[in-house]
């Protein structure tokens, strides 16, 4: 069974004030099959978390671990990273002018796997999986999230992530910005992932909404860079009454 572990991490990052640490000593567990949940006001380090694991070069570890099935992290490259098995979906997916859909999943799936796909069974595929998406036909000839909207452009990682099976999944917020129908959509893609190939989720976001589609194993609240408390489903909905201002009360006086 596959597992992604992260223990004491502490991660600065460079501003204009200095150096300022951002997460603080976190500690999580993920494995095979199972979905995470982290919640937390801005400011807190979901994103920071998000994109030290994918590997961002803004983001400094100074102290603790990052480990896939007992192999370091920290010290892969970003596409060493995706080609053992993570796979980001960004808060703000960016557009890459001059670079197909089509082209570009191909591409992806050829690092991933070290020989690429049958292009009829491809073809096929990501066919399948964007109607699926409620993604039109053209959406694979055109380049890669330009003039999407925010919608497509998350309905367009999702498609990756089911085509591109990884083995763990980061959902940075994927939620942000969609209407009912598209949080339907893009919540059943993510379920889908999970059913067809064991998926582990570690899903980002600041409201419960997506919760109701995407049922979480556990949640985890993250407040000044550590993981706060830990609990399941049921923690979700105290966050969804009480809000985070008992977290922010505590680490104020912590």
């Amino acid at each position: 069974m596959s597992v992604l572990e992260i223990h004491g991490l502490h991660v600065t990052v460079e501003t204009e004030q200095g150096t300022k640490e951002i997460l603080k000593g976190v500690d999580l567990v993920i494995r095979e099959g199972e979905i995470h949940a982290i919640m937390g006001p801005n400011g807190s380090g979901k994103s920071t978390l998000a994109y030290t694991i994918a590997g961002h070069p803004k983001y400094t570890v100074t102290k603790g671990t990052i480990t896939l099935d007992g192999e370091d992290v920290l010290a892969m490259t970003v596409d060493a990273r995706a080609r053992a098995g993570l796979f980001l979906a960004m808060q703000y997916p960016v557009e890459i002018p001059g670079v197909t859909n089509t082209n570009f999943l191909r591409t992806a799936k050829t690092a991933i796997s070290g020989e690429a796909p049958a292009i009829r069974t491809w073809v096929k595929d990501i066919r399948e999986t964007m109607t699926k998406l409620r993604m039109d036909s053209s959406f694979a000839e055109r380049n890669v999230n330009e003039g999407f909207s925010g919608g497509e452009k998350k309905r367009n990682e999702i498609l990756q992530l089911e085509l591109l099976k990884p083995k763990f999944a980061v959902l940075d917020e994927t939620d942000s910005g969609l209407d009912v129908d598209a949080l339907k959509i893009v919540s059943e893609g993510v379920n889908r992932a999970a059913e067809n190939t064991g998926l582990g989720v570690l899903l980002i976001t600041h409201y419960t909404r997506i919760l109701r589609y995407i049922k979480p194993d556990f949640v985890h609240v993250f407040v000044a860079g550590r993981v706060a408390e830990e609990g399941g489903r049921e923690l979700a909905d105290r966050l969804e009454e009480e809000g985070y201002d008992r977290f922010l009360t505590e680490a104020n006086v912590g």
